[in-house]
Parts: structure tokens; C-alpha cells; sequence
């Protein structure tokens, strides 16, 4: 019998209280405003000290951040935040109250970042959106206050997804320097048979026919789900990348692949914080696990 948290269970009831219908029953375009119109019903983040909208250069055009500085102090630390969405789903908006609330939490500066979505945009576009983004900052921090050598990225769902191939491919071209990866119930294999996709296949808001039609919607095609830059945890060699925060959910089914992911950086010598939240399903982590992973970054940076 499942003994969910009661705050994960007051998400869930939220849910269908709001007449939300499961994701793959969706065009991406109805689960966007789904998405959209969900993300609303939080109201207003936390007040911070600034918010920058910005444009910058990508691969492929115009990528839109968003800066929040928790205090007008410099130079602060900075965390660049990849929002979630099954590649499909999310933008800045929808990212806001938690960007607000990690940036007053880590007494960083976040910039959340938007990136190119699927089926529109295959793997690896928002890939190399986000790491273009990442190298932006890195180049430009001290232009709007920020440390480039206390750089974190960050990510939910599928930015955490992002930000783990991100740190991938920084250390791979040689550049930027990120020292620290906070990934928070990660995707990061291309893979459905695990114990928690078995456990957890239904019933949870993420399912995994909503995981499936986020994959289908994101590669161009299945083999491509072997690419590391894809699944993390393909990637033969992990020695050598940025220590990690990584938080997953009991009643979620990328529950096993974020702690296989976990457990491969600390084989590989990685130093590891690992954290699976009782009772809590994939969308809904809840305060402590903000301040789990916030709290992570602020000892990583001694702030």
C-alpha cells in the first residue's frame, strides 16, 4: 500500500482538482498550455533583489535567460537553472517562483535559461542551446555580477536531464568550468525497465507512457537513446566532472536511473550527495528538497 506524503498527495488531488489530463493524451501544443496553465496556479515567487530579462546568441538563433540576483552584493556565485518539461513543455515563466525561491536559498544568482523544445527541435538542439547558454555565462558573469569560478547548472526532470549532459560536454570541449551539478529527479537513460518504472508505471502523474511520448517526442530516432549526450548514464567514462546534488523521488519512476546515475560518479570518484525523498512523487519534491540542494551549493561555495 502506498503512503505518499501528504503534500505530494495535495499536488496530485491539485491536479485533478484543475482538470488536468495525462500528458501523452496531448499534442505538444494542448500539454504546453496544460503546462502553462498549471504552472500559474502557483501564483508569484519570492521577492529577490533584481530580475534581468535578456536575449543572447545561440547555435540557432536567440536564446531568452532570465537573471535573479538575491542582493545587489558582487561577485556572488551562479547557478544556471535548465527547467524541466520532457523537453516538450516549460519556458521561463514557468520556471519563475522556483528560480526566485533558489536564488533567496543558495544566495546565488540564478539564470534560468530557455532552450529550443521538441518535436519541433530534435536532439541535440536544446542540448546545445543550454551549453551555449552555460558558455555565455561563464564568459559574461562578471557582467551582471557573477563569480565564473563558482558555476553551478542546475535542472529538473529533463534539465536535470540537460544539465548532466551539459556538464558532459564542458568537460569534453574543454570549456566552461562548472564545479558543481545539482540534478533533481534526473533523467539519464533512454530505458523503461527499471524496479521503480515498474513500480511506479501508473498512478503518479509521471507515467511511463507520459515518459514515453516525452522520448519519442525528443529524439529523432531510438538509437539516438544511446547517445550520452541523450543518456547520461551511457556515457562509458564519468571520472572528472563536477561534483553532484542529485535528489529523486520514492514514488517516481526515474527513481532507480538517478541513483544508478549517482552511484556511477561516485564509482567513477566523483564526490556525491544523493538524496531519495520518502513519500514524494516526481513533480513534487516539496521545501526540504529546495533546501537540501540549495544548501548543497552554499557549502559547495562557502557562502
Amino acid at each position: 500500500m502506498r503512503s505518499l506524503h501528504p503534500d505530494a498527495q495535495a499536488s496530485m488531488d491539485a491536479r485533478i482538482a484543475a482538470g488536468a489530463r495525462p500528458t501523452n493524451t496531448l499534442s505538444p501544443d494542448e500539454a504546453r498550455a496544460q503546462h502553462n496553465r498549471l504552472a500559474a496556479m502557483a501564483g508569484q515567487g519570492e521577492p529577490v533583489a533584481r530580475v534581468q530579462d535578456c536575449e543572447i546568441s545561440g547555435p540557432a538563433g536567440s536564446i531568452a535567460i532570465r537573471i535573479y540576483h538575491p542582493s545587489l552584493a558582487a561577485p556572488l556565485p551562479v547557478i544556471v537553472y535548465i527547467h524541466g518539461g520532457g523537453w516538450v513543455l516549460g519556458n521561463l515563466d514557468t520556471a519563475d517562483s522556483l528560480c526566485r525561491n533558489f536564488a533567496n536559498l543558495s544566495q546565488c544568482i540564478v539564470v534560468s535559461t530557455n532552450y529550443r523544445h521538441a518535436p519541433e527541435h530534435k536532439f541535440p538542439a536544446a542540448l546545445e542551446d543550454v551549453y551555449a547558454a552555460t558558455k555565455w555565462v561563464s564568459e559574461n558573469a562578471a557582467s551582471f555580477g557573477g563569480d565564473a569560478s563558482r558555476l553551478a547548472v542546475c535542472g529538473t526532470s529533463a534539465g536535470g536531464n540537460l544539465a548532466a549532459a551539459v556538464a558532459l560536454m564542458a568537460l569534453d570541449r574543454g570549456a566552461p568550468k562548472i564545479a558543481m551539478q545539482v540534478l533533481i529527479v534526473p533523467v539519464t537513460n533512454f530505458s523503461f525497465d527499471t524496479e521503480s518504472y515498474r513500480a511506479n508505471s501508473d498512478g503518479y502523474v509521471l507515467t511511463r507512457d507520459v515518459m514515453q511520448w516525452c522520448w519519442s517526442h525528443y529524439l529523432e530516432h531510438p538509437q539516438d537513446g544511446a547517445n550520452p549526450y541523450a543518456s547520461p548514464l551511457c556515457a562509458p567514462d564519468l571520472s572528472g566532472l563536477p561534483l553532484a546534488f542529485i535528489a529523486t523521488a520514492e514514488y517516481d519512476p526515474l527513481r532507480d536511473e538517478g541513483k544508478a546515475y549517482a552511484d556511477r560518479l561516485r564509482d567513477a570518484g566523483v564526490p556525491v550527495e544523493y538524496h531519495c525523498y520518502a513519500g514524494m512523487i516526481h513533480g513534487f519534491l516539496g521545501a526540504q528538497a529546495d533546501r537540501d540542494a540549495m544548501n548543497a551549493v552554499r557549502a559547495q561555495f562557502q557562502i
